[in-house]
């Protein structure tokens, strides 16, 4: 019996080890990328020997990929919730609007890693490497352009290019202001533009765009609250 709550112990600390340098690389890669990142730098923040760093991922490339995988998995549960079926094509695209809209505003790690990775992969001399964050986009852009064809099928969305659709989406938030009012304005104004211009029927666009306001409100920011005090 104590044998086994030994083992228990042991495979406990383990994790928490694990843990505690994936959280560490986290930050780290977020601030210098795959190639200014120093695995001693990750050992020291994580409070563990660099030797477990190679034995639980194996390089430093796979915890870079690690890394990633870890902080994308949220984001991807978040974006999959506003991609619900159960939503008509037209509410899904605003759901997925406000959700990148937020992101960009409270998801830094992520941010900062998929631009590093960006960055990385445009440097690269070979001209194909690989690009991490790929797996977990290429479903998430599939699922955006069936629904954008789906509501111009079923007639909920005027017949626009499927592409243009996604560039509204996703450049909405290029240039957000750093003052909190402006913010909330500037993610409504995006909403009611699309709401406007997407849909066939803009009185039931405006509809959809009040109840998702509604149903999505504004994350807290810290930072932002913090500067208005």
């Amino acid at each position: 019996m104590s044998e086994e709550i030994s083992k228990s112990s042991q495979s406990e600390r383990a994790d928490q080890t694990r843990k505690a340098i994936l959280a560490a690389a986290i930050r780290e890669f977020s601030a210098h990328g795959l190639s200014g990142a120093r695995t001693e730098a990750i050992a020291e923040s994580a409070g563990a020997n660099k030797a477990l760093l190679y034995y639980y991922f194996k390089s430093k490339k796979g915890l870079y990929a690690a890394a990633i995988e870890a902080v994308s998995k949220g984001v991807v549960e978040d974006a999959l919730a506003a991609l619900d079926p159960a939503y008509s094509a037209g509410e899904r695209l605003l759901r997925t609007a406000l959700n990148h809209f937020d992101r960009i505003l409270t998801k830094r790690e992520f941010q900062s890693l998929l631009q590093q990775e960006m960055v990385r992969f445009h440097r690269e001399e070979s001209g194909d490497a690989p690009m991490f964050f790929q797996p977990t986009f290429e479903s998430l852009m599939e699922k955006l352009q069936d629904a954008a064809a789906e509501g111009i099928r079923k007639r909920e969305l005027c017949k626009v290019d499927v592409l243009q659709v996604l560039v509204s989406i996703f450049g909405a938030n290029v240039f957000n202001p750093f003052d909190l009012d402006a913010l909330k304005m500037r993610r409504i104004a995006a909403v009611e533009f699309l709401g406007s211009a997407l849909f066939r029927d803009r009185a039931h666009g405006a509809r959809l765009v009040k109840r998702v306001l509604a149903a999505m409100p504004m994350p807290a920011i810290q930072e932002f609250q913090l500067r208005r005090k």
